[in-house]
């Protein structure tokens, strides 16, 4: 996250700023130079990432908090970064990078606990072949993970932390070699990760992949789209605010 949207942020857990203007806002977390629009396009950028709400309406500006509103149908579910199908390269922390909203009837049942949902974003190719409730994992899809403490059982889909990072993988308990297996589901050639019994203590499972969120084929193209339109707002400005903007 931007550290000006860090800052906002704060600022909000202090104080209520509907009522500021552009500058004020930026004068309070200490951002006075540039353009007051930079202010708007880390609040828009808050927004679309679910941690504000924007009322044009009624000028009101409120924090989203996580979870179940009764006042909705809908659910926001913390990002908490990405995860890798392939080799376990990518960190996946306790820092909410944002919220993916969805409504109650895509989690069903397990709305119950969804205190111990959150959500990673996938990265990379190997679980083209997965089958999560009919649905592969894809790079850029989202998928919603479920933390349990209970064991999981043989052929289910989990995220798995190996030495601090993330990886999503297919479990299966080969007790007669007594080791744990992890598996990926593509096309591609990719070995599988083999854990034995006393050497689990490394290895801690931090959920089973419940629900994959499929990412629209023609998605990037509508995000280049929107970039383009923030730097219509922005206005000038040099080659590396520029490069900064395109690849937010």
């Amino acid at each position: 996250m931007h550290n000006i949207q860090e800052k906002i942020l704060k600022l909000m857990d202090t104080q209520d700023i509907s009522g500021f203007s552009l500058r004020k806002i930026a004068g309070k977390i200490d951002e006075t130079q540039g353009s007051p629009q930079k202010i708007k396009h880390h609040l828009d950028q808050l927004a679309k990432k679910g941690f504000i709400k924007i009322d044009q309406t009624n000028n009101h500006i409120e924090r989203i908090i996580s979870g179940l509103n009764a006042d909705s149908n809908f659910i926001s579910l913390p990002i908490l970064g990405s995860a890798n199908c392939g080799q376990a390269l990518t960190f996946a922390d306790n820092h909410v990078e944002g919220y993916l909203k969805v409504t109650k009837t895509i989690l069903g049942d397990l709305i119950n606990n969804i205190k111990n949902l959150f959500v990673l974003k996938a990265v990379g190719s190997s679980m083209t072949r997965a089958n999560v409730f009919e649905n592969n994992i894809e790079d850029g899809d989202y998928v919603i993970v479920e933390k349990t403490n209970k064991q999981v059982n043989d052929g289910e889909y989990v995220v798995s932390v190996i030495d601090g990072v993330a990886n999503i993988k297919k479990i299966f308990f080969d007790n007669k070699n007594q080791q744990v297996v992890l598996v990926s589901e593509s096309n591609q050639d990719i070995s599988p990760i083999y854990i034995h019994k006393e050497d689990l203590d490394s290895y801690m499972i931090a959920g089973k992949v419940v629900r994959v969120m499929k990412k629209p084929d023609d998605l990037s193209d509508f995000m280049n789209a929107g970039a383009i339109d923030i730097l219509r707002d922005l206005g000038p400005m040099s080659d590396e605010e520029h490069d900064y903007y395109m690849n937010l």
